[in-house]
């Protein structure tokens, strides 16, 4: 049972280090992509169809680079596709959201002072609306009212400002802004696997075919790509969030998450004008900061932090059978007296503004709750406390091995 929660440790660990490596492969493709579209020059190249190009240089070497209005009158043998770096992201992020929050669902996924539901219901829940959220999108997308990507734009970020605040009245705080994030992130994904991908193939078709391919389909594809190029710094921040309780450990943790998708906005509108060569917004950076500054306010703001007084005194099943092993009152005494300086509901480490990672650690039932990341935290490793400033002796660390051990047989 030992070596599986060890195990298990390290597949979390191997599976977040793919994600990451393929979301920077997605992103970087991504960003270069859209500065090279947004930076084309008029081509002095007469033949027909090409639409601009560019010269670059880099690693020592130039690249000339022509884009064509639709795609040029014969298809090359060597085509390069770029699709596996969002694919890879997303099929890797989902294995995080299961082992994490699937599996981990009593500590991370249910807040009973949220939402006291099943597991099995939070996880349907959560599968449901990454579908669903996804299917609304591209319905909307391709109506009538998708046709003006500014109007189209307003209403989906309206609709991600409606899901976060429903994420965070059935989910956990660190689960809702994590599972707004992989709705968005999906939706990305869905565009490229979905949208994107089937209209390049319908043109390479028609091209091996000898047809003239459809100017519509780029049109399209452009669309969905532009919505990619403004989510992906929110995706970012959002994935980043669980490790911040500043960020998910608010009653405002849904505005804060729909001030991001608005900082998101204007960065990329900074970036995306200076590479269409049409100036530099410097005013994008006043009003990000101005946002930004509201965000630490929210995070920061008594008004918005309540802890239920009742809200310790549920257990789960697995919370449950660490309460009741050998040695538990013990291990508890010990890390609330060396632990609740920093964990706690309110902190008393100077400089430190909230609990890390929103672990609190000031009662039994939640030393009960956490008892996994305390066994690899202050037992089988020392990483906790951080250089051992509370003075967790040898035979402490000794005790929460033999009670976490014990109680998982």
């Amino acid at each position: 049972m030992i070596a599986g929660v060890i195990l298990m440790e390290w597949l979390e660990f191997a599976v977040r280090w793919i994600h990451v490596i393929t979301a920077i492969a997605w992103i970087g493709s991504s960003f270069y992509f859209i500065a090279l579209d947004l930076g084309l020059r008029p081509s002095n190249d007469r033949r027909a169809g090409i639409t601009g190009e560019e010269w670059q240089v880099h690693g020592g070497g130039f690249y000339h680079i022509q884009k064509y209005s639709v795609a040029p009158n014969r298809l090359p043998e060597d085509l390069i596709w770029f699709k596996w770096e969002s694919y890879s992201t997303w099929l890797s992020g989902f294995t995080m959201l299961v082992l994490v929050y699937y599996l981990g669902g009593e500590l991370y996924l249910v807040d009973p002072d949220v939402l006291d539901i099943p597991l099995w219901q939070a996880v349907l829940i959560s599968l449901g609306s990454l579908a669903l959220g996804w299917i609304a999108y591209d319905l909307i997308c391709k109506s009538r009212f998708g046709e003006d990507n500014t109007r189209l734009m307003v209403l989906l970020f309206l609709i991600l400002v409606a899901m976060a605040w429903g994420y965070s009245q059935v989910f956990s705080g660190r689960a809702a802004l994590l599972h707004l994030g992989a709705l968005t992130a999906s939706i990305m994904t869905g565009n490229v696997f979905f949208t994107i991908m089937p209209n390049q193939r319908i043109v390479v078709a028609d091209l091996r075919a000898g047809r003239v391919p459809d100017a519509k389909y780029g049109r399209i594809a452009k669309q969905r790509s532009t919505h990619n190029n403004y989510l992906t710094l929110p995706v970012i921040f959002l994935m980043l969030s669980n490790h911040y309780p500043l960020a998910f450990a608010s009653q405002m943790n849904w505005l804060i998450a729909a001030l991001i998708f608005l900082m998101g906005v204007t960065i990329r509108h900074f970036f995306n004008t200076m590479h269409a060569r049409k100036g530099r917004p410097w005013w994008t950076w006043g009003l990000t900061a101005a946002l930004f500054g509201l965000i630490v306010w929210l995070s920061a703001s008594p008004l918005f932090h309540d802890r239920p007084e009742d809200g310790d005194t549920a257990l789960g099943p697995a919370a449950a059978r660490y309460a009741e092993a050998e040695g538990f009152d013990e291990v508890a005494d010990l890390v609330i007296g060396k632990c609740s300086m920093c964990h706690a509901a309110e902190v008393y480490w100077d400089g430190i503004a909230a609990a890390p990672k929103g672990v609190l650690l000031d009662s039994p039932a939640e030393v009960a709750r956490h008892a996994r990341a305390i066994y690899l935290q202050a037992g089988f490793t020392d990483a906790m406390p951080p250089a051992n400033v509370s003075f967790v002796e040898p035979e402490e660390r000794a005790l929460i091995r033999a009670w976490f051990e014990g109680a998982d047989g």
